[in-house]
């Protein structure tokens, strides 16, 4: 077999496992629309649920989602990036290091149940005078422990990416190593660091398991970080594997879709938007 056709049966074998991993996307896709697409109205989106969850709308889910979101990055952003500026710019490399990051890495393959489990005993029962127990800061917090992996090493790499020079220039400059990293360095990564962020959000939002364990799972619209809550992934899974309502778990599973399908077009708008700004594109 020459060159040219083990080439081409390459070619092709990886042209199938292309196709066949979009074409699996789209068939879930496609059949969650096609199940649940009817559902869509105003109601569905603004009214509040009635025996329990079965019908009415999704309105408290959603609002659950986002405050959510906002609040676990808002808990698991500084603390990941920083951790990462620390570790590729402030340390050198060794077994500490080494031991960090091995740590990092086996934390982001923990299962989501365990960082529920964690969460249910540390922050719901025992700091249950600040947290409120059941709670959005609760889960927040949880959720925050379970993508500060992803947002480390993403932002990690991110930092690595930015060329050597930046900082040398900088430095040469007189600016100080924080001036350097605040003004110079950060600033190139942040599309990067975006990228990390993105994929948070994109586990915070379809998590069920931990936040079933730490968010209370509650109907009621949530008014502060300090009440309960049901994310739509929550709201999902238990109108359907509690209530039997399917045709209302379709129809939160194309809200959801939608919803991630948004986040992550702003987000990727927003990162192109700072590569050009960065001149790193």
């Amino acid at each position: 077999m020459n060159v040219r056709t083990k080439e081409k049966i390459a070619r092709i074998i990886l042209w199938t496992a292309a196709s066949i991993t979009v074409g699996f996307l789209f068939l879930i896709i496609g059949y969650i629309f096609k199940e649940g697409i009817g559902m869509i109205s105003l109601e569905f989106l603004l009214d509040k649920p009635r025996k329990m969850g079965a019908q009415g709308g999704i309105f408290p889910s959603i609002v659950g989602t986002l405050y959510l979101i906002a609040a676990t990055l808002l808990f698991a952003v500084p603390i990941g990036v920083g951790a990462a500026v620390y570790l590729n710019e402030y340390t050198r490399e060794g077994k500490i290091i080494q031991l960090i990051r091995f740590g990092t890495e086996a934390l982001a393959g923990i299962p989501s149940i365990i960082f529920g489990l964690f969460g249910f005993a540390f922050f719901v029962i025992l700091l249950k005078p600040v947290t409120g127990g059941w709670s959005i800061l609760s889960g927040s917090l949880t959720g925050a422990v379970m993508v500060l992996p992803t947002i480390v090493r993403t932002s990690e790499e991110a930092l690595k990416t930015v060329p050597q020079s930046y900082r040398e220039g900088s430095l040469a400059l007189g600016a100080s190593r924080w001036q350097t990293i605040s003004r110079v360095v950060l600033p190139a990564a942040i599309p990067g660091v975006l990228t990390g962020i993105i994929l948070a959000i994109g586990r915070v939002v379809g998590e069920t398991a931990a936040l079933l364990l730490t968010l209370g799972g509650t109907l009621l619209l949530p008014h502060s970080v300090f009440d309960g809550a049901r994310t739509m992934s929550m709201h999902l899974y238990m109108v359907a594997m509690e209530t039997g309502a399917m045709d209302m778990a379709f129809g939160t599973g194309v809200v959801l879709i939608v919803t991630i399908f948004i986040i992550n077009t702003a987000a990727g708008i927003l990162r192109r938007k700072l590569e050009l700004t960065s001149g790193r594109r």
